[in-house]
């Protein structure tokens, strides 16, 4: 979700405000008359999007390279497909729906590997499912996706119209992170949160799964709110939130859906550290929070967020592998979610090589037997839901800009496997 992903402990982000030219993954096309695997991948390419589309791009041809270009006799093709608006920049679920069933009927496609955003995947993952073709997401976190807690009556067997599971994610899901950061929040002294977000599928839910964890360990919730995103002005609810006497604003949201303003308006208005600070999940781990928020008043309100991993930096083993590839090939930071669209790519590499034979339900079938599979931030296996026993996560702070360097600075881990 950004440029350059922001460095743990010390990087500093170069150029940001003019920012460097992302290097972009070469894949050689397939010879004519040579058998082909499709790989289809769709998340935003536009506007604030194009430096995390392009990393998460980048992530899936390092791992395709790695394996040769080639699985079971055939070589490996990528089909790249924007699912973001032109008109707005953000994803669209007329686009969304529009790829899956591009790729549903191109007979090469044997895995869709997206989304990004959550909202998304509620669109795709039902007409891939009625494909019996394997999706796996680089991003979505969405509980309600896979599982029961955190999730709206019917989920997930809605995406499931064959009762089959066809969608498999790498990383914990927001019934993990937002728990998680309620419990943080706690941890470092905050007593009352005000809670926002922006009232779509990913922000919502993980604001609502952080408001019952608040309440059930204590922390006092002195309101929750959905903000009109697309108005530029957000100080009535903040002056709201001000009378409040609330010492945490905890948003639920992405980088396209107001974060930017309500930072930037929370240091207008005086609510900053050490009365009020801010903390979010890792939708907003993006350096257009910098240069949108101000880099001033993203440090003045004491920004923290939570992120499902390790710092890159000190990922190790298969991890510290891709981290070093990464860097390597692009001369460039992994962007936040680049290193699990290589994750996502090995994954669906690996379940073609178990199914033994290009055959759609044959791989779908094969990816929910993957155990022990040495991600990026270690093993960890698939259950029945698709969902990854990874536990990994970790707490952020905004920290640099008085020093003219502006970056997250890795704090501690807050959940391991």
């Amino acid at each position: 979700m950004k440029i350059l992903r922001y460095a743990a402990i010390g990087a500093a982000l170069v150029g940001l405000l003019v920012p460097p030219v992302v290097a972009q993954a070469q894949l050689n096309p397939c010879p004519a008359g040579q058998p082909k695997i499709k790989f289809y991948t769709s998340w935003p390419l536009q506007g604030a999007m194009i430096p995390e589309g392009t990393g998460m791009k980048n992530g899936v041809a390092m791992a395709v390279e790695e394996a040769g270009q080639k699985v079971i006799g055939h070589c490996i093709e990528v089909i790249n497909l924007d699912d973001a608006s032109p008109q707005t920049g953000k994803w669209d679920g007329a686009v969304e729906a529009e790829n899956a069933n591009k790729a549903v009927a191109d007979p090469d496609t044997m895995v869709y590997i997206g989304t990004y955003n959550s909202g998304a995947a509620k669109v795709s993952i039902p007409i891939t499912n009625r494909a019996h073709l394997m999706q796996i997401t680089p991003a979505n976190t969405y509980p309600g996706l896979t599982k029961k807690i955190g999730a709206a009556p019917g989920e997930p067997e809605i995406y499931r119209p064959t009762g089959t599971v066809n969608y498999f994610r790498p990383f914990p899901a927001d019934d993990i992170q937002g728990a998680v950061g309620a419990r943080w929040a706690k941890k470092i002294g905050h007593k009352k949160v005000f809670i926002l977000d922006d009232q779509e599928l990913y922000g919502k839910g993980i604001a609502d799964v952080f408001e019952q964890e608040a309440k059930k360990i204590g922390l006092q919730v002195v309101g929750h709110e959905g903000i009109d995103w697309k108005q530029p002005d957000q100080r009535p609810v903040l002056t709201k939130i001000k009378a409040t006497g609330a010492d945490l604003v905890y948003m639920g949201g992405v980088i396209e859906t107001g974060v930017q303003p309500i930072v930037r308006q929370m240091k207008d208005l005086g609510m900053v550290m050490p009365k009020v600070r801010f903390m979010g999940p890792d939708g907003f781990y993006e350096d257009a929070l910098f240069t949108g928020a101000t880099c001033e008043a993203v440090e003045a309100v004491g920004f923290r967020m939570t992120f499902a991993s390790l710092p890159f930096e000190q990922l190790t083993g298969a991890g510290g592998k891709a981290y070093k590839m990464y860097k390597e090939k692009f001369q460039i930071e992994p962007t936040s979610y680049a290193l699990y669209a290589y994750d996502a790519a090995r994954i669906a590499i690996e379940a073609v090589k178990r199914a033994g034979k290009k055959d759609r339900e044959a791989i779908r079938a094969a990816a929910l037997t993957i155990k022990n599979f040495d991600g990026i931030n270690g093993k960890f296996s698939f259950d029945a839901n698709g969902d990854s026993d990874s536990k990994v996560m970790s707490g952020y702070e905004a920290v640099g800009c008085s020093e003219g360097k502006p970056r997250f600075h890795f704090l501690t881990l807050l959940l391991g496997d």
